[in-house]
């Protein structure tokens, strides 16, 4: 799990950006989306995160995980990145990863 996250600093690289559809299921990310490199997941892939904040496409950010999205039906864990300084109630949190996130299949876990 990726509790051990929350409250550190991390820079991701973004490789779903602000506005773009996913090239398999057509949803449009509402958020900038990436992972954190070198990393790895139980999923066996990087650390992916959602970056909440920033508006614009971006290619890269950092900030501080404030949270992860605990998927109940897999083992993909999602961390919750903000730039520093910036705060997000759980509903503001739940409200922005909903177009990836459905309501009942994940927890947000926060310290």
């Amino acid at each position: 799990m990726a509790l051990p996250y929350i409250g550190r600093h991390v820079t991701l690289t973004i490789d779903r950006p602000y506005g773009t559809t996913h090239p398999v299921y057509g949803f449009r990310y509402e958020t900038n989306y990436g992972y954190v490199p070198d990393t790895l997941a139980p999923d066996g892939e990087e650390l992916d995160a959602y970056l909440l904040g920033p508006t614009e496409p971006l290619d890269h950010g950092e900030g501080t995980c404030v949270g992860v999205i605990h998927r109940l039906d897999d083992d993909d864990d999602k961390l919750i990145v903000v730039p520093d300084g910036y705060h997000l109630t759980d509903t503001e949190i739940l409200a922005a990863v909903a177009f990836q996130e459905p309501p009942g299949r994940h927890r947000l876990l926060r310290s």
